[in-house]
């Protein structure tokens, strides 16, 4: 269990939004925008490629901390699926707080993501369903992952795992339920701009003002 915890940890503080700035725009993505090193601030500031590269990053991390803290415990079933749940965890820890920057990193909901696609996929695609419609109509980012956290747990409780065996309370759920603690807990300055009508709203164009 320690490995797969501490694998998953270091395979998450490889944060792509921060090494990609420092490496091709010279720059940290922590010190510009909103200081989020994540994909969205990446796309504000940089533009859709900087964008993509991050998310290819963030989202093949959790992917491959899942499979391999699975193949670390993979003698037996349940504590297969132990170990992708704590890789998993772990993962989305070290992206918010890697240990190869300073323990500031980025919001974890791509990361989530990508986790919770290999171990829930039906849930996962539930909650990215209602991202995706919140972002539509609302042009909010952050509410669509707010959202999307909110209902990842509730859903996975009725619908289960990859083989929907897993339902009610285990190990999938209260990994559902702890990152999407950690996604609210991450967007505390994001819910006080929503409710103060502050909060920036999604734009496909880079922001021109950055040098």
């Amino acid at each position: 269990m320690a490995g797969a915890a501490l694998l998953g940890y270091l395979l998450g503080s490889v944060n792509s939004a921060v090494i990609l700035s420092k490496l091709v725009y010279k720059k940290d993505i922590r010190l510009q925008g909103s200081g989020n090193a994540g994909m969205t601030n990446m796309q504000r500031i940089y533009g859709k490629k900087a964008a993509l590269f991050t998310f290819l990053g963030d989202f093949c991390k959790g992917i491959v901390a899942v499979l391999l803290g699975r193949l670390l415990l993979g003698v037996f079933a349940s504590a297969s699926l132990h170990g992708a749940c704590i890789a998993g965890a772990f993962a989305v820890i070290g992206h918010n707080w890697p240990l190869y920057f300073g323990f500031k990193g980025g919001k974890g909901v791509l990361t989530t993501f990508s986790v919770m696609i290999i171990i829930a996929p039906l849930p996962t695609l539930v909650a990215f369903g209602i991202f995706l419609i919140t972002v539509i109509l609302t042009k909010y980012v952050s509410l669509g992952s707010l959202l999307a956290a909110v209902s990842l747990p509730v859903v996975v409780f009725f619908l289960g795992d990859v083989l929907c065996t897993q339902r009610g309370l285990g190990p999938v759920f209260y990994l559902s339920l702890f990152v999407a603690v950690l996604i609210i807990a991450r967007h505390h300055a994001n819910i006080r701009r929503l409710l103060q009508g502050k909060e920036s709203k999604l734009s496909l164009h880079k922001n021109k003002n950055v040098e």
